[in-house]
């Protein structure tokens, strides 16, 4: 399984539900919290070019936002 990281942050409900799904589905998931982690929020900025969260980092895909579709096909979830 590739590694899977959610940047998140509080108070976001995309970034909720998107937990809500990967839990739904058995998913495990590194979540780094943008507000209280400068490293993971610099690296998601410069690294992977959001600026908002929810992102998912999928091996090496980038999904930003709550894109359903774009998460069950990197995840071959049916």
């Amino acid at each position: 399984m590739k590694e899977i990281t959610l940047y998140s942050q509080p108070e976001c409900p995309p970034c909720e539900v998107v937990k809500m799904f990967l839990n739904e589905h058995n998913v495990k998931y590194k979540e780094l919290n943008i507000k209280e982690d400068d490293q993971a929020r610099n690296y998601l900025i410069t690294q992977l070019k959001s600026y908002s969260t929810p992102t998912i980092t999928i091996g090496p895909e980038v999904i930003t936002g709550f894109d359903l579709e774009a998460l069950t096909a990197a995840l071959n979830i049916d």
